[in-house]
């Protein structure tokens, strides 16, 4: 925690950058994935392939336990297909080195996770600003960033607040907002409504979409609410390990 904390007191400003917008940002060709338990293979992807353009926002939908989820990480560099090729704004990612891939993450990938996974002893305002610290961005410039996109999430009452003394929808807007701050190419969210109940969820996931689309962002949101999914422009279904 003592790195974090320096992070925070030394740190440059990253470089932007600019795209097609013809551009495939994300692309699976032929991606098998398997857990071994007990000696014995389960699978979870079967050779699925797909690619979502450059601005899309797109519903990915599957009952619980076939495979969203390890297709997110996989997608989101957080673990290594066993077979197949993943691309990232038309580079092939499945091979890269730890350090190339973390990289690649923090500054081209936002996850939101259904569990929040917000840091403890940090408040809303210090989750936002982390990840740009990390990634180069100095703290004047990231406080005044994170402020921008608690306020966009209607918590400008509540960024001195730490993550136990926030409601479940509250750190959900934190965790939004912190997958947002280094203003990535591709958005991932794993059922990011899923703990939340319906109202909220509803609420959260309209702000979440209209972020979305005012910075034009490519996004992959995986949810079972068809409600939810039919918001965005097109669903992908994950059913026995292939995209239909």
């Amino acid at each position: 925690m003592s790195d974090i904390l320096n992070k925070i007191y030394n740190t440059d400003t990253p470089q932007k950058r600019v795209h097609s917008n013809t551009e495939a940002m994300l692309h699976f060709e032929r991606v098998s994935h398997h857990f071994e338990q007990g000696g014995i293979e389960i699978p979870i992807l079967n050779e699925s392939s797909f690619t979502i353009k450059k601005g899309e926002a797109v519903a990915l939908v599957g009952p619980s336990g076939s495979g969203k989820s390890t297709l997110l990480n996989l997608a989101g560099l957080l673990e290594r297909p066993l077979n197949g090729h993943i691309q990232i704004k038309g580079r092939t990612v499945s091979n890269l080195s730890e350090a190339k891939r973390t990289q690649l993450r923090l500054k081209t990938i936002g996850f939101v996770f259904q569990s929040h996974n917000l840091l403890q002893d940090f408040t809303a305002l210090e989750n936002v600003m982390i990840p740009q610290l990390i990634a180069g961005k100095n703290k004047n410039a990231a406080h005044v960033h994170a402020e921008k996109l608690l306020l966009k999430m209607g918590l400008d009452d509540r960024m001195t607040h730490k993550p136990f003394e926030l409601s479940g929808g509250e750190q959900q807007r934190v965790a939004v907002a912190r997958a947002l701050a280094n203003n990535p190419d591709i958005l991932l969210a794993d059922e990011p409504t899923g703990n939340l109940d319906p109202k909220t969820s509803e609420k959260i996931f309209k702000e979440l979409i209209y972020l979305v689309k005012e910075k034009g962002l490519t996004t992959l949101i995986a949810t079972h609410d068809m409600n939810l999914a039919r918001k965005l422009d097109y669903s992908m279904r994950l059913r026995e390990g292939k995209i239909i």
